[in-house]
C-alpha cells in the first residue's frame, strides 16, 4: 500500500528589530549570523522543504495610511519584516518545528507562520 502524504504551503515572515542600535550584532557577529541563514536554507533545500526558492528582499519602502511613502521598510516601529519564505509541512505543527530553526529568533526576532488557502 503506498501513503500518499499531502502537503500544504506555508508562509514563514522573519521580523526582527533593524533600528535600536543596541539590539544590532557586530560585525563579526553579523557574518556568523549570515552563515546561519545559509546553512538553514541549505538544509531546507536538501530536505524538499523549500516550497519556491529564496528571494532577498530590496529595501522599498512602506505606503502610510496618508498616502505618503517612507524609505525602507522600517517605518517608526522597531520591529520590520527582514524577509520571507515559503515552505512545505504536512499541518501547522510540523510549520511550526521547521520554523523553530530559524536564525532570526537567535537574534530576538520572530517567525509569522501562516498556513496559504
Amino acid at each position: 500500500m503506498i501513503k500518499i502524504i499531502i502537503m500544504n504551503e506555508f508562509l514563514l515572515i522573519f521580523r526582527r528589530d533593524y533600528t535600536t542600535k543596541a539590539l544590532q550584532p557586530t560585525a563579526e557577529q553579523l557574518q556568523i549570523h549570515l552563515k546561519q541563514w545559509d546553512d538553514w536554507f541549505a538544509y531546507l533545500t536538501d530536505k524538499d522543504i523549500l516550497a519556491r526558492p529564496v528571494k532577498k528582499l530590496d529595501a522599498g519602502g512602506v505606503l502610510l495610511g496618508n498616502n505618503t511613502e517612507t524609505n525602507g521598510p522600517y517605518r517608526k516601529m522597531n520591529e520590520s519584516i527582514g524577509g520571507f519564505i515559503i515552505i512545505k509541512a504536512t499541518d501547522y505543527e510540523a510549520a511550526i518545528k521547521i520554523a523553530e530553526g530559524c536564525p532570526v529568533l537567535e537574534l530576538g526576532g520572530s517567525v509569522e507562520v501562516r498556513l496559504g488557502n
